[in-house]
């Protein structure tokens, strides 16, 4: 028998993911979180094998509760279960040491056996995240520093490089060479086009 923690900050979520596994005596479902501290909380009480966490939830995030639960050695593999597969999501979530990477839609005798593979220790991923991981692995970005991170925030924004050089108390020549960077590293040839690649890879909301 698998035994499950639901983590998720939707109740009708948890039922929706609890009703998947019920009748299924292969499955037993120990518990239900509503945030990331208190799925640290039962993990520790109830020692599940596996856990299906969401990344978005107040209090304490996904991505924290993970590496909280790598940090005290709680032995449950993490499966992610979630609406989001951005870099800035997929990423941090595979790092901070979830077996798996799962979304929402996922169709119920999937999730079945994404859980069964977990619990083995095996990695699991939903195509369209194995799809850009994979992509990460073939080119991978050389990621935007804090700074250029910063700017293309204001440029998005729709600030002129006159009021980002003014607002962040540097040149408006710094703003142009930050700009450049970005540009290059984006692979991409103007402002416009720049914000469009960062939203489409999860740099900007």
């Amino acid at each position: 028998m698998i035994r499950l923690l639901i983590a998720d900050d939707h109740p009708i979520v948890r039922d929706g993911i609890r009703g998947m596994f019920a009748g299924d005596p292969d499955f037993e479902v120990l518990g239900e979180a509503g945030d990331g501290a208190r799925a640290v909380e039962l993990a520790r009480m109830l020692d599940p094998d596996v856990i299906l966490m969401d990344l978005r939830m107040p209090k304490t995030d996904g991505v924290t509760a993970i590496k909280e639960l790598v940090r005290l050695g709680v032995r449950a593999r993490v499966l992610v279960l979630t609406t989001y597969d951005t870099d800035k999501d997929v990423l941090p979530a595979i790092e901070a040491g979830a077996t798996g990477y799962l979304l929402k839609d996922t169709q119920r005798d999937d999730l079945i056996r994404a859980v069964r593979t977990a619990a083995q220790g095996e990695a699991v991923l939903s195509p369209s995240v194995a799809t850009r991981l994979m992509g990460q692995v073939r080119a991978p970005a050389d990621p935007l520093s804090a700074r250029e991170l910063e700017i293309l925030e204001l440029v998005a924004a729709g600030t002129t490089n006159r009021e980002v050089a003014a607002r962040l108390f540097i040149s408006e020549a710094t703003v142009k060479t930050h700009l450049l960077h970005i540009y290059a590293k984006l692979e991409v040839n103007d402002r416009a086009a720049a914000v469009a690649t960062a939203i489409r890879r999860g740099l900007l909301q």
